[in-house]
């Protein structure tokens, strides 16, 4: 018969490690994140002129053309 109680300090070992793993993981992705947003806001602010709220566009003229395929 099986020892039931055999493998649960592993278990908690690699629930420890998962965690651990995955908060650092999440605290780089945010941080990676906010450094390019930083830096678009930056170039939104220091050229204006291409980001104009005057001449607003669609998103088909945003994006490439679309052409069907048959």
């Amino acid at each position: 018969m099986a020892n039931t109680g055999a493998g649960v300090h592993r278990q908690v070992l690699f629930t420890t490690i998962g965690v651990f793993l995955g908060y650092h993981l999440t605290k780089l992705e945010n941080y990676k994140y906010a450094k390019k947003d930083r830096e678009l806001f930056d170039y939104m602010k220091r050229h204006p002129e291409l980001f104009a709220k005057d001449a607003p566009r669609t998103l088909g003229e945003i994006t490439e053309p679309f052409y069907a395929v048959r």
